[in-house]
């Protein structure tokens, strides 16, 4: 086979899992190729363009963000193993946030990247249920970084520590909208990976949103010596006496690597092993799509951009807020295409920016669960016709949680642009079956395979956002991909 196409590690997909993992590798001298079948990077965590603008997708804020100095964090972890000054990623810290339950928002928690703010809101609020907070805190505190998951329920673990289900809910309402595939519930260690990453570290932004992150990470990879084919899919990984020996791209070349690491989502990368893969592992090949454990959950979110900023709207208060107006919080997936009872409100012009540094326009982003089988396969026409009714109904139940506006049509008359992405639009774009932006139920936290040198990295190894994409690449490519490279620093 020609030289030129065998490599140490080829990674599937060019998200900031496998630019992060490609970047540790190629630190060490390992011949590394990154394929992505789309002809943008980032993955879940990317950006597009539409009318002259540039729209993020995914990024609300970047979490886990600390003050410079503060040591023994996952930030600072990537920073040093990507070699990443900490002012290139230029984060730029939020406002600050709120969870608001009810139906216009009277029970609300207010939390910074200070935790010493919503710990004041809950004893405030919730001064029976303190010291059951603090307890869960420190159990937190304790976790390791590196997300090994413990299987239990958190919605149990909390329950032995807080007797009040309006605090419970509260508490688990934004860690799992950024954070659970699981219904009504959150795995245990998955728990306190994003406990940590909203509560106790915080909510940053770069000023020209992922698209800085991304540009550094491009750089950091080629630097170092790292190829990348865009527009080049993986459509099939080659077994031979029970191992990974090439993948086949969607044009029909066959690239020969020593190993694979994947970030396509576990059941994507099975659905790409071949027949001797699962002769060989003695394992069923995974159900199809119809059969499979479908992916329930979904989400839809709403962007209006605006020819004035929130805060002339008088919206300058918050940067993000969870909200939920029924009795209990629901995290299902939902009977109709949108459940718009609960919800993310995000305002990426309300962080702090610094002196003379703004957006150009005003951004006013909404984001609900949704049915991805309401949104994928449906007919055109009825699926422009439920992105028009849902835009509305989304909206509308978000405002709700905001300081009316005056005159109450002066968000119509504000806003220049809208688009809406769906669980189709995610689908269609990343590959992720379902649209599933949290992959699948079941994480896979040692990113082993059935073949002993194919890996996965990413969602469905359990670490999320930005941050935990970047520590799930480099966390993966240290413990199966740097043997014999050097020590892992």
């Amino acid at each position: 086979m020609n030289s030129a196409s065998h490599y140490d590690v080829v990674i599937i997909g060019a998200g900031v899992s496998g630019l992060a993992a490609g970047i540790r590798l190629a630190h060490f001298g390992q011949r590394v190729c990154i394929f992505e079948r789309h002809n943008a990077i980032g993955g879940l965590n990317g950006f597009y363009s539409l009318d002259g603008r540039k729209y993020d997708v995914g990024l609300h804020a970047v979490t886990n963000f600390v003050p410079e100095g503060t040591k023994g964090t996952p930030l600072g972890k990537i920073l040093r193993q990507l070699r990443i000054e900490r002012d290139e990623f230029a984060l730029c810290p939020q406002i600050g946030s709120r969870v608001a339950f009810g139906g216009r928002g009277e029970h609300s928690l207010r939390f910074t990247n200070d935790f010493a703010v919503l710990e004041a809101e809950v004893a405030r609020l919730f001064p029976r249920q303190i010291d059951g907070f603090r307890r869960v805190a420190a159990y937190v505190r304790d976790q390791s970084l590196a997300g090994e998951g413990t299987g239990g329920s958190a919605r149990a673990f909390l329950r032995e520590r807080i007797g009040d289900p309006l605090l419970e809910d509260m508490i688990l309402c934004p860690l799992m909208f950024y954070g659970s595939a699981r219904e009504n519930d959150i795995e245990l260690g998955q728990f306190a990976i994003m406990f940590r990453a909203l509560y106790l570290e915080g909510f940053a932004r770069p000023l020209e949103g992922v698209r800085r992150m991304l540009r550094v990470l491009a750089d950091k990879y080629r630097a170092a010596g790292g190829e990348r084919r865009m527009k080049c899919g993986v459509l099939k990984i080659r077994s031979e006496a029970g191992r990974a020996v090439a993948v086949v791209l969607d044009n029909g070349e066959e690239v020969a690597a020593k190993r694979i690491l994947s970030s396509a989502g576990w059941e994507e990368t099975n659905a790409l092993l071949d027949d001797a893969a699962t002769a060989d592992g003695g394992e069923d090949r995974p159900a199809s799509r119809s059969e499979a454990s479908v992916r329930k959950l979904g989400f839809v979110e709403t962007i209006t951009v605006l020819r004035e900023t929130p805060a002339r709207l008088g919206w300058g208060d918050d940067t993000i807020v969870f909200f939920n107006d029924s009795e209990r919080f629901s995290y299902e997936q939902p009977a109709d295409p949108v459940d718009v009872r609960s919800g993310i409100i995000c305002f990426p012009n309300n962080f702090d920016y610094g002196p003379g540094q703004s957006l150009s326009e005003g951004f006013f982003r909404c984001t609900c669960l949704a049915r991805p089988d309401k949104w994928i396969g449906i007919a055109p026409e009825v699926y422009a016709a439920s992105k028009q009714k849902y835009f509305g109904l989304i909206q509308a139940s978000a405002r709700r949680f905001l300081p009316p506006l005056a005159p109450p049509d002066r968000l119509e008359r504000a806003t220049v642009a809208t688009d809406m992405f769906t669980p189709r639009t995610v689908e269609h774009f990343t590959g992720h079956r379902g649209g599933a932006i949290y992959g699948a139920p079941d994480k896979h936290p040692d990113g082993h395979t059935r073949l002993p040198n194919l890996f996965v990295c990413g969602t469905d190894q359990g670490m999320l956002g930005i941050v935990g994409a970047m520590l799930s690449g480099i966390s993966i490519a240290n413990r199966h991909l740097l043997q014999g490279s050097g020590p892992a620093v």
